[in-house]
């Protein structure tokens, strides 16, 4: 019995932490870190994984949006999910062909890593080693000597 309880709850584990892949549509992009994606009949809420990008109504709000609808709005789209977070949202990773929203937003400077969520490794040092290198060429909100 002992063996099979501790092998119920390992696989039980498991389960909760295993990601979960899936491709769909890019339908809506209401803002640079979440964007609704098309999966068969039904539409999914999508929060970007580790990172933060500046709401609508901030400085640079606006092009880390239209950054993300340029990359990935009606265009097919693979996503990683790893969890859903407090309002129901799925929290993943959203890339289309070799590209990871999470990491372009980054890299282009329209949003900078969330240490307290970020902790998937190597993907969080590598997410901030990119936004040092955007703070370093003073890329999108980086311009700021404090950005929002």
């Amino acid at each position: 019995m002992k063996k099979f309880l501790r092998w119920f709850f390992c696989l039980h584990w498991l389960l909760q932490t295993s990601t979960q892949d899936w491709k769909g549509e890019a339908v809506k992009v209401p803002d640079g870190d979440t964007l609704h994606v098309k999966q068969g009949k039904k539409t999914v809420k999508v929060r970007l994984y580790g990172v933060d990008c500046p709401e609508s109504k901030q400085k640079y709000g606006d092009q880390a949006t239209e950054f993300a609808r340029k990359l990935l709005l009606g265009k097919k789209v693979r996503v990683e999910a790893l969890h859903t977070d407090q309002y129901g949202r799925t929290v993943g990773l959203v890339s289309r062909g070799r590209k990871m929203l999470n990491r372009e937003l980054v890299r282009a400077g329209y949003a900078w890593v969330y240490p307290a969520y970020c902790r998937k490794q190597p993907l969080c040092g590598e997410l901030s080693k990119l936004e040092q290198r955007a703070k370093i060429k003073k890329a999108g909100l980086w311009r700021d000597n404090r950005p929002m």
